[in-house]
């Protein structure tokens, strides 16, 4: 598992036992963690599409 994944399994279950318990920074945890995830994958997208080009007189 990716740390994208990782981050978005462990958000989802920070906010799900958040919610279930009434833990709002538990709630809370699990977002930025789902967030953290998002821009991961955002940075990864960039970065391959800017090898693209890099990679393309190999």
């Amino acid at each position: 598992m990716s740390d994208k994944n990782t981050d978005e399994g462990k958000g989802r279950i920070k906010e799900a036992a958040g919610s279930l318990t009434g833990n709002d920074d538990l709630k809370k945890e699990g977002k930025v963690d789902r967030t953290t995830a998002s821009v991961k994958d955002g940075v990864d997208k960039a970065a391959d599409k800017a090898k693209g080009p890099l990679n393309r007189d190999k």
